[in-house]
């Protein structure tokens, strides 16, 4: 049974994902239960669990409407299970689970908060980061440091090209507009520029993207490269610092 992906627009610019496999649905993340509901209905899908990525409200806000509706059980990171509602499960890397495309492998990527989890789906070539890896961007720094969220995005570079990243907010325009003040005259940049841009003026979703075109276009992802060391005055430094650099540019752009 191939993996069934929704999204669902949450909040002024949340997103939440039903997922439909051979285990039964689930859903990513609980901005706020109504839309979730609403599209489940219409889907005619029952989800049994809720998996939670990390503790921030927009992403947890709804869970207990969620659990009084459906009765479903709630899992989500051990390391912060003091800050979420209450888990029925509480995952560490390496709890894997679930059968043919619903295989799941919940992974480490801290730095936007200590305990955030990414749910990795790697038989259907699909990776649900929420605020770690973002399109086009990643999360703010505020409760790791920026050494654990360069070494988050590595870790998740490091998956295979073609696996669809479905990252927690539609926050791609304003993360386009940053690389370009890094690199303006960057052909892939210019490329994505405009595909994002029609994306938006369509009312489209921006993600999910490949983690190939990431690896192209994200000044996140591309610290260790001397196209954008050159850009940001930083040739020959450590991609570490050229990442400290390059988000701190982006907490004051």
């Amino acid at each position: 049974m191939t993996l069934e992906i929704v999204t669902v627009p949450c909040r002024a610019d949340n997103y939440a994902y039903l997922v439909k496999g051979p285990d039964g649905t689930c859903i990513i993340d609980a901005p706020d239960a109504a839309p979730i509901i609403a599209t489940a209905d219409r889907l005619g899908w029952t989800p049994g669990v809720l998996m939670i990525t990390h503790h921030h409200g927009d992403h947890t806000e709804g869970t207990a409407a969620l659990r009084d509706r459906y009765g479903l059980k709630v899992m989500g990171p051990k390391a912060e299970e003091d800050k979420l509602p209450p888990l029925d499960m509480a995952l560490t890397e390496g709890m894997n689970g679930g059968n043919g495309e619903a295989y799941t492998v919940p992974l480490d990527v801290p730095g936007h908060t200590l305990g955030h989890m990414a749910f990795h789906f790697p038989n259907a070539a699909a990776i649900f980061t929420a605020d770690s890896l973002m399109a086009w961007g990643c999360g703010r720094v505020f409760e790791g440091t920026m050494e654990m969220m360069h070494a988050t995005m590595q870790k998740l570079a490091a998956l295979p090209p073609e696996t669809m990243i479905y990252s927690g907010h539609e926050y791609t325009l304003g993360n386009m507009k940053f690389a370009l003040s890094l690199e303006p005259d960057n052909p892939a940049l210019l490329k994505r520029a405009e595909k994002v841009k029609a994306q938006r003026e369509r009312g489209e979703a921006t993600v999910p993207v490949s983690l190939a075109e990431e690896l192209e276009t994200n000044p996140f992802l591309r610290c260790n490269t001397a196209e954008l060391q050159k850009a940001v005055g930083m040739e020959g430094a450590s991609p570490e610092a050229v990442f400290a650099e390059v988000r701190g540019r982006k907490d004051r752009f």
